[in-house]
């Protein structure tokens, strides 16, 4: 799935048109959110903007973060949701316990594979995590378009999009697979930990105003992410 979604061949549109196609969504894993993803992505940037008027990036990152969910749509083959949200992890090593679900990960092939099946399996301690594969989500998919349409975007901004998923639950609270970070991987994880509060808590039933907000987001997109981008 990742070699046919890498390509990024499916088509091309700007970042504000992704966002528009979202609105026909709504994330079943988050129970605390019943309405469309845009709302989020911009309760999310507001919420940010506030707190930290002077880290535009930041503000992007928080509109952007979860757009990899546009794979739920049919034009870019309808995938399940169980294929696009929810918490991700590195494979090519233990699966570590605190996972969600670890009791299921222990059905997979890998956990019984002795390259695959300790600590540091394929790796090597600090190799950073660009250098992890991670489990196939939103997260990875956005990481990707972003990465390979050369968005100026800040490493930690890119960071916290390809993690904000793996984030909560084994680094937040666990501190789980910090043996494979490097000290750019740590540098960057004080940025998602800023991050976290806003992906979580900013939900609210007040609504944004869209077209109040989007000259300042649009000028953010032509400054990290000019023209077309492929997706």
């Amino acid at each position: 799935m990742r070699d046919a979604y890498g390509r990024l061949d499916k088509t091309e549109m700007s970042i504000w048109e992704c966002i528009e196609l979202l609105n026909e969504f709504i994330d079943d894993s988050d129970p605390d959110l019943d309405m469309p993803q845009i709302e989020h992505l911009l309760q999310t940037a507001e919420a940010i903007r506030k707190d930290y008027p002077d880290e535009d990036w930041l503000h992007l990152t928080g509109l952007i973060h979860d757009l990899g969910k546009v794979l739920l749509h049919p034009s870019f083959g309808e995938l399940p949701q169980w294929a696009v949200v929810g918490d991700t992890f590195p494979v090519g090593c233990a699966f570590d316990e605190c996972n969600v679900h670890f009791k299921y990960l222990k059905e997979n092939p890998d956990h019984h594979n002795p390259e695959f099946n300790t600590k540091f399996g394929a790796y090597s301690e600090g190799c950073g995590l660009d250098n992890v594969l991670m489990s196939w989500g939103h997260d990875d998919y956005m990481y990707l378009v972003a990465k390979e349409n050369k968005t100026t975007l800040p490493s930690a901004g890119l960071f916290i999009i390809r993690y904000h998923s793996f984030y909560r639950k084994p680094l937040h609270k666990h501190g789980a697979y910090m043996h494979l970070m490097n000290e750019d991987d740590k540098e960057n994880l004080k940025w998602l930990h800023v991050f976290n509060k806003y992906d979580l808590y900013s939900k609210s039933s007040v609504r944004i105003d869209v077209e109040e907000v989007k000259p300042y987001y649009m000028s953010l997109i032509d400054k990290y992410f000019p023209g077309k981008v492929r997706w």
